[in-house]
């Protein structure tokens, strides 16, 4: 085989260009080689480029479980085109097993986790290549910023949604389950029936059916550009999915060969506004805005909550998607995918067309080859759901630098009330299942952001049993940590500055009136500027248990939400050296 030829069939590639020809050639790497043919390699693999497949496979929860065929139709892609694949796998935290208890706490970390191991396999074994795939909610936004950070030739793929079950004649998912425990609380469903939906509601196995965070991220991939159109919205158990991770795999061999579009090509600030605005269209998950601009963060590009502000003020909601609509993910599969909400976003003027796609095609030539909206689970652009996003950004002097809503299904934008404070989420989650809170009160959980959680766990566990007892938007809650994409009423959350930080949250007391106005995107505490800074003075952070092993790390170094609640300064450049 002559030296620059590590193909026999396609192009000639030029070995000494390969980062991975580090870690193998020459004298002083026999050792190198003799690992490789440990593993099984021959001659002629241990001459082509190493492409590392990543996947979150694992059994802790029903998302991943479908990636490790995935992970092996793309290695077929990738071999097939001339590479080698080395498949590796990294961690997932499942929300739903840890929702509602302290488990919840690593639920993010594991986001920076998957960044982190990512860099450091692809880094230490040099691979000239990289093919990502995630499963559920954090495993997405973790895999695509470890691919942005290592900017070498790559892909993302999102293993897809599970289908729905059927009960009692309609379809059901998790959503249904999480609000049947509040449905029994109130006394208007069975325990047996609650048992009943408990072995229906998730029939095959998938990421959660609705537009929730998996599949919001999941539409964030093709919008950036990481993932091919048209891949996010399939099913994890069609078997085109295969066909996709095979063609996934064959798509970071052509950039590899063509030099490019690199991932921090394809992550730009259009691309970005891109993401936001399938986000708002779309009634996505409140935490894309939290991932978004982390995923730009890697890349070196600030792009911050005030940012996504922007673009889901002027993005209409033309998607009537769940938790605040009718359609799951498969009857987006069934009208042509997340590349229809794009094209109906294109034709409103509110997508940047000259965004490239994993091809290096432009967004604008790509996205006519898909089918326009149908009209009921996409609407035509003369017929919006709303006339700005499903999701908005609130500020004020409660949270100056902001908070998030998600409005898609809210009956009415304004609420006024009193707080009610807890400073953790166990101590309001006692409360709200003895219904020891009256209607109209503002609940307030703090002290539960990145660095006060630590970890900014997510509420689902609590207002879905707030939403189960019909008190869905008859009251109003406020937190500085997370909510899940399934979360739904008037529920505000991400607020920043965070109560551990010294944000005004930590200032308020029971009975301070809070009025929220989403039309007018206004939070405020009704409280002088003078009485806010006499509390300011005698606050004092409460006592918290002390932390070690990964939260105490994570405490340490993660920064607010509103800049994506980050662990490193960004913007990483990897320069191989001898």
């Amino acid at each position: 085989m002559a030296p620059d030829d590590t193909r026999r069939n396609g192009p000639r590639r030029n070995r000494a260009k390969l980062r991975s020809r580090i870690a193998i050639d020459g004298l002083d790497r026999t050792p190198h080689r003799a690992f490789l043919r440990a593993t099984g390699l021959g001659d002629d693999a241990i001459a082509r480029p190493m492409i590392g497949v990543a996947t979150t496979e694992g059994e802790m929860t029903p998302c991943n479980m479908g990636l490790r065929a995935q992970a092996e139709a793309a290695k077929e892609g990738i071999a097939a085109a001339g590479g080698t694949p080395r498949e590796f796998t990294t961690i997932g935290v499942s929300d739903g097993i840890s929702m509602n208890h302290q488990g919840m706490k690593f639920s993010l970390i594991s986001r920076e986790i998957i960044a982190d191991s990512v860099e450091a396999v692809v880094r230490a074994h040099v691979y000239d290549g990289i093919v990502g795939m995630g499963g559920c909610d954090k495993t997405l936004p973790g895999m695509m910023m470890g691919i942005v950070r290592v900017n070498v030739p790559g892909a993302f793929l999102y293993g897809g949604a599970h289908l729905p079950g059927r009960w009692r004649g309609q379809d059901v998912t998790e959503l249904t389950a999480y609000e049947g425990v509040g449905k029994v609380q109130a006394g208007v469903m069975s325990e047996a029936d609650l048992i009943e939906l408990e072995r229906n509601c998730m029939p095959t196995v998938g990421a959660c059916a609705g537009q929730f965070t998996a599949n919001t991220m999941g539409m964030v991939s093709e919008a950036l550009g990481l993932a091919p159109l048209g891949s996010a919205m399939i099913p994890a158990v069609f078997g085109e999915r295969k066909a996709m991770a095979r063609r996934v795999g064959e798509l970071v061999m052509r950039a590899l060969d063509a030099g490019g579009p690199l991932p921090r090509d394809l992550v730009t600030k259009k691309s970005l506004e891109n993401a936001a605005a399938v986000v708002a269209a779309t009634g996505g998950s409140t935490n894309a805005a939290l991932h978004i601009p982390a995923i730009a963060h890697e890349a070196g590009i600030r792009f911050t909550m005030d940012d996504v502000a922007e673009v889901f003020d002027r993005t209409p909601l033309i998607a009537d998607l769940q938790p605040g609509g009718r359609f799951l993910a498969k009857d987006v599969h069934a009208i042509g995918g997340a590349p229809v909400v794009m094209k109906a976003l294109l034709a409103l003027g509110r997508f940047h067309g000259d965004a490239l796609t994993l091809t290096g095609e432009r967004m604008e030539r790509a996205l006519a080859a898909f089918p326009d909206p149908d009209g009921e689970v996409v609407r035509k652009k003369d017929r919006p759901i709303t006339a700005d996003g499903g999701v908005v950004v609130l500020k004020g002097n409660l949270c100056p630098d902001g908070a998030l809503l998600k409005v898609a299904g809210l009956k009415s934008l304004t609420f006024r009330g009193p707080a009610l404070i807890f400073d953790d989420e166990e101590s309001c989650t006692a409360a709200v299942r003895a219904r020891r809170y009256p209607e109209g009160a503002v609940i307030v959980i703090r002290y539960e952001g990145p660095k006060g959680g630590p970890g900014m766990r997510e509420m689902l566990g609590t207002t879905a049993l707030i939403y189960g007892q019909g008190m869905g938007e008859k009251v109003a809650l406020l937190t500085d940590g997370r909510f899940s994409g399934a979360t739904r009423g008037m529920c505000i959350g991400y607020a920043s500055p965070e109560a551990a930080a010294g944000g005004p949250l930590a200032l308020i007391r029971n009975g301070d009136i809070i009025a929220i106005d989403a039309k007018a995107r206004r939070i405020t505490v009704e409280l002088a500027p003078d009485e806010l800074a006499r509390r300011r003075a005698v606050w004092q952070s409460p006592a918290r248990k002390p932390l070690a092993g990964t939260l105490e790390k994570y405490a340490a170094l993660v920064g607010p939400a509103n800049l994506g609640a980050v662990t490193h300064s960004g913007g990483v450049v990897w320069e191989v050296e001898e």
